[in-house]
C-alpha cells in the first residue's frame, strides 16, 4: 500500500501524486494564520513529471497525497534524433527513448555516457532526473585580460561543449573541464585532474642545494 504524505510535510524535491499525477515539490510555502482556528496553509510550486509544467497550488495543511509508484533507474545516455533521446539502462541494458517534451532542458546537459536517473512511473519512463552538478568542457571563451580583476570584472563568459553559457572565472581556459549546477546553471569552479595537482605540488618543492 502506498504511503501517504500530508501536505505540511511536503518538501524540496519530494515525489508526491495528486489527482493521479506524479509531482515533484520545487518549493514550499506555509502560512500559519494568526487568527483563532483559521488553518495553515502550505503554498507548494510543483511540476508535473509527465507534462513537464510548472505551477503554484495552495494546499490545507491536512491534505493528503499517495507517494507516487515512481522509480529512479540509473543510465547513460546514448544520442538524440528526430525520433528522441535514446538512454541505456545500466541494469537490464535496455534501450529507453524520451521524447523532446519529457526533458525539460535537460539535453543543455547532457553529453556521451552521462549517467542519470530515469524516472519510472507504474513501469512507463516519463522523464529523468539530472544529477545536481555535472562536468563539462569549455569549448570557447575569450581569455581574461590583465585589466578585468582591477576593475572587478571577475568572470566572463564561456561556451560549454553542449552549447550552453555560463560565467567562468577568468582563469579558466578552453578545453578546462567546469562543474556546473543543473539548477541555477552556475559554474561551481574548474574540475581539478591528478595531473594539475601534481604539476601544483612540483612548484611548492625546495630547489636543490
Amino acid at each position: 500500500m502506498a504511503a501517504i504524505i500530508e501536505a505540511i510535510d511536503l518538501k524540496r524535491k519530494l515525489f508526491f501524486e495528486f489527482e493521479d499525477t506524479p509531482y515533484v515539490c520545487l518549493d514550499v510555502e506555509r502560512s500559519t494564520p494568526t487568527a483563532r482556528g483559521g488553518q495553515t496553509l502550505v503554498r507548494v510550486k510543483m511540476r508535473n513529471l509527465k507534462t513537464r509544467a510548472v505551477f503554484d497550488k495552495t494546499f490545507k495543511a491536512g491534505d493528503k497525497f499517495r507517494e507516487p509508484d515512481l522509480v529512479q533507474s540509473p543510465a547513460s545516455y546514448l544520442y538524440s534524433d528526430a525520433l528522441g533521446s535514446h538512454f541505456m539502462d545500466q541494469q537490464s541494458y535496455e534501450t529507453i527513448t524520451l521524447r523532446d517534451d519529457m526533458l525539460g532542458d535537460a539535453l543543455d546537459f547532457l553529453v556521451d555516457g552521462q549517467v542519470v536517473q530515469l524516472l519510472m512511473f507504474n513501469g512507463h519512463a516519463i522523464g529523468l532526473q539530472l544529477p545536481q552538478h555535472v562536468e563539462l568542457t569549455v569549448a570557447s571563451t575569450e581569455p581574461g585580460a590583465r585589466g578585468d580583476t582591477a576593475s572587478g570584472n571577475v568572470t566572463k563568459v564561456a561556451k560549454l561543449e553542449t552549447g550552453i553559457e555560463v560565467r567562468v572565472s577568468l582563469f579558466i581556459k578552453e578545453g578546462e573541464k567546469v562543474r556546473v549546477n543543473t539548477e541555477t546553471r552556475e559554474c561551481r569552479g574548474r574540475v581539478w585532474h591528478p595531473r594539475l595537482r601534481r604539476r601544483g605540488r612540483a612548484r611548492r618543492r625546495r630547489p636543490r642545494a
